[in-house]
């Protein structure tokens, strides 16, 4: 008996707080909108804008603080002052002054939501890094090509990326290599913007070693000529030069240095994709992956507020404990 007045005054507040026409018109608008949050009981009888017109004057009618709480992100400025009259009320009061701070914000609750913002980014990041797939080496070269170049990939074997693969379909191999040659398309297109000399651009590489075979071929040609002036040569010190040094008078030293540049050890090269890999996670707390995700549902899932809270707890203990 109790329940049933207190619904009773609540619906009595309600028709007092809002206006029919100012219900009329909210719940025509809400029903011409798609892809709005219907519970599964009622998904079948809202099929068209008339009945979800319906559903939407039932609820307000029944449970203002609901049609708020399931709504409220939907409604305009001037349809949100219409239940004004209705703060009296805890709990509409409450979802009222959520809305208004999403809708308005004060200079403090931008800078609370910022800082949501952030903790709830990192808490995605670490369920992206344990997840293993958005930060692996393949899936940032494939967003980031030129970047990836540029730390890892020209220290690496290129010919190893368009090789057949264990347990691999020929049909898997030839879409991997057309993606590939997608990804070198998009490198050297960068070196071009940016001016980076021919001899540098990737996929080079098979040009220079046609180009040494052909060096190779000549040389080979000449090395008889080559034995015969030797052979009038006589090295009578140091300071006399060889036939090598006669025929490449280049500095080797200049040969050696390149060579040191252009290949690095595996424990260089793992240094340069952690360097990689965390400019690439800082993109993403940036927010400058929106081709790659959905920020605006990352910034609003409140459940990744208890993964940062319980970070922060932890951190809190262990800096607790070390200053003691």
């Amino acid at each position: 008996m109790q329940r049933e007045l207190e619904k009773s005054e609540m619906e009595e507040k309600t028709n007092r707080g809002i206006s029919g026409d100012a219900t009329e018109r909210l719940s025509e608008r809400l029903s011409s909108l798609e892809n709005l949050y219907f519970p599964r009981a009622l998904q079948s009888a809202a099929a068209d804008p008339s009945q979800r017109k319906a559903i939407f004057l039932d609820l307000l009618s029944r449970d203002v603080a609901l049609f708020l709480e399931r709504y409220g992100s939907q409604l305009r400025s001037n349809e949100l002052r219409e239940f004004d009259a209705l703060k009296s009320d805890y709990e509409i009061n409450w979802h009222l002054k959520r809305l208004w701070s999403v809708m308005s914000p004060t200079s403090e609750e931008l800078r609370m939501r910022s800082v949501t913002v952030k903790n709830r980014r990192r808490a995605y990041l670490d369920k992206l890094m344990c997840d293993g797939n958005y930060f692996s080496e393949d899936a940032m070269r494939e967003r980031e090509p030129y970047l990836h170049h540029e730390y890892v990939g020209r220290f690496q074997d290129q010919s190893g990326r368009a090789m057949a693969r264990p347990g691999e379909r020929w049909s898997e191999t030839l879409m991997r290599r057309s993606e590939e040659a997608f990804l070198v398309a998009k490198i050297r297109g960068e070196q071009q913007r940016l001016g980076v000399a021919e001899r540098d651009w990737v996929g080079n590489e098979r040009i220079q070693e046609e180009v040494e075979v052909e060096v190779e071929v000549e040389f080979e040609e000449e090395e008889e000529e080559v034995e015969e002036e030797e052979e009038r040569i006589k090295i009578t010190s140091d300071n006399h030069l060889t036939a090598t040094q006669l025929n490449h008078p280049d500095d080797p030293s200049d040969q050696t240095r390149e060579d040191k540049e252009s290949s690095l050890s595996p424990e260089e090269i793992e240094d340069r994709l952690n360097q990689f890999t965390y400019i690439m996670q800082q993109k993403f707390l940036l927010g400058e992956d929106q081709e790659h995700l959905d920020y605006s549902r990352i910034d609003n899932d409140e459940t990744l507020d208890d993964h940062w809270q319980r970070e922060a707890n932890v951190d809190a203990e262990e800096k607790y404990f070390a200053d003691d």
